[in-house]
């Protein structure tokens, strides 16, 4: 295996699983979800508005199937800094002919592609400690099982898991907490500096008001996804879980898939369920795995999950929308490190090639914009 998919913790179990699913094709499930967490003002960079955030997971999700067109139903939302890492994924799904099945687990409206419906709700802000109904999260855990077994009997590669959910990081170190992780300090954002400071106060006040409920409840893991997390959640751990019985797993993002590989052995724990920890890995881009900020080498270690990066490196890019990756700006999303380490793993591809086949997306993308303003 080439320098560009580097091996951050357990690296014995890492290279085991890079050599089982070189020259395989994955399947990619995109799980959206939203939370109310999300329109904080400053809480994300994943849009540059409260109002655009609200729409930035129906954009990413319609761009990543269709890719640039002249009238999008949803437009992709401007940003403070940089480009959506949906072009990252988009580049590669449409190079590489990837299949792609997308879920909405709780979105504030439907899509405008082609989704399966796991009829759960958008939660509100986690600092309500009431983010979600405890029965909607054991459904979207149940069905998250369901369609676990189904995909991996549908890929004769391996599983890939992405997400969208603007504020996702806060709803992860919530969580994180929840199940007694030490992860304060050490989650990601898509800001160059990770907001700390905001997010931990949301956070505590989510659990002050999730620590009110009884111990019993307290020790079921979807109970701190209810209090305080998002419906992307339940959907990928129980998709991650069933999954891993019989292939591959790569959790295709940072801080959140983090997140749920902790709720998948805590639930597996809780419930007595049979599951593959050596067939799950969390992979990323180098950008969340050596964001300075944050400490998500540490943060995979403290969950004992498998950290996998992409060492992709935008700093030689003609447009300042990629350069300022490398300024920390964006830094993942849509599944954008995981479909590079794909990209690798089946058809070779590295640096040169990957930045080739973003930018010309993202001229395509401008050209278009360029049209419509005239």
């Amino acid at each position: 295996m080439t320098a560009f998919i580097r091996r951050y913790t357990q690296p014995e179990r890492a290279a085991a699983w890079l050599d089982q699913f070189t020259g395989k094709k994955p399947l990619l499930a995109l799980v959206l979800g939203f939370t109310e967490t999300g329109l904080i003002p400053g809480i994300s960079a994943a849009g540059a508005t409260p109002a655009d955030r609200r729409y930035t997971a129906l954009a990413d999700a319609e761009f990543l199937l269709r890719g640039p067109q002249p009238a999008p139903r949803f437009s992709l939302p401007p940003l403070p800094a940089g480009a959506s890492p949906t072009f990252i994924s988009r580049a590669i799904v449409a190079d590489l002919d990837l299949p792609v099945t997308l879920f909405n687990a709780g979105l504030p409206q439907a899509p405008s592609v082609p989704y399966i419906d796991l009829e759960g709700l958008p939660a509100q802000c986690l600092s309500s400690g009431r983010a979600l109904p405890l029965a909607t999260v054991e459904h979207l855990w149940q069905l998250g099982l369901v369609w676990g077994e189904k995909l991996a009997a549908a890929t004769e590669g391996y599983l890939m898991l992405g997400e969208c959910v603007v504020g996702g990081t806060t709803t992860a170190l919530a969580v994180l907490l929840g199940l007694g992780i030490a992860a304060e300090g050490r989650v990601n954002s898509s800001h160059p500096t990770c907001n700390h400071a905001q997010k931990r106060l949301l956070v505590q006040a989510g659990l002050a008001q999730a620590e009110l409920a009884a111990a019993s409840e307290r020790a079921n893991p979807l109970f701190w996804v209810a209090a305080v997390g998002d419906p992307m959640q339940p959907v990928v751990a129980g998709m991650a879980l069933a999954a891993s019985r019989t292939t591959g797993v790569l959790l295709a993002g940072g801080t959140q898939m983090l997140a749920v590989y902790a709720l998948i052995k805590a639930l597996a724990d809780y419930y007595q369920l049979d599951w593959n920890p050596q067939q799950v890995v969390v992979g990323t881009t180098c950008w969340v795995a050596e964001d300075a900020t944050g400490d998500t080498v540490g943060l995979a270690q403290a969950t004992a999950a498998c950290l996998l990066a992409a060492q992709l490196n935008f700093s030689g890019s003609q447009f300042p929308q990629l350069q300022v990756y490398e300024q920390g700006f964006v830094k993942e999303g849509v599944g954008a490190g995981g479909c590079a380490i794909a990209a690798h793993l089946y058809d070779g591809w590295a640096q040169e090639q990957l930045l080739q086949s973003i930018e010309a997306l993202l001229a395509v993308q401008m050209r278009l914009e360029q049209k419509s303003l005239l």
